[in-house]
């Protein structure tokens, strides 16, 4: 099961920006990878997991901005088509995480 934390904070005055890096710094201290500029990305062995996860992103949400969680599974993840620019790239993101699983 993967994770994935959607997210778009202001950034305009400096106390915006403190909240904004100390949520993405709690990101990566959990394990999330960043995917794009503004997701960020992390496998669960189990729902359960998955679960302990998100309650942790909801005890570190700024004040400000908007934030999304989305739960899929292994399979649906590895259905994801992955681009840079017009060439079709293999994700190495499950290959990285799938060693996880055992």
């Amino acid at each position: 099961m993967w994770v994935l934390v959607f997210f778009d904070l202001p950034t305009e005055t400096e106390k915006d920006r403190k909240a904004y890096t100390r949520f993405r710094k709690e990101l990566m201290k959990d394990g999330f990878s960043m995917f794009q500029f503004s997701i960020y990305v992390r496998h669960c062995s189990s729902k359960e997991n998955k679960n302990v996860h998100v309650k942790r992103i909801k005890a570190i949400l700024p004040e400000k901005g908007h934030v999304g969680i989305l739960s899929i599974t292994d399979k649906q993840f590895g259905m994801m088509e992955i681009f840079y620019g017009k060439k079709k790239e293999e994700s190495g993101f499950i290959e990285a995480h799938q060693l996880e699983l055992f």
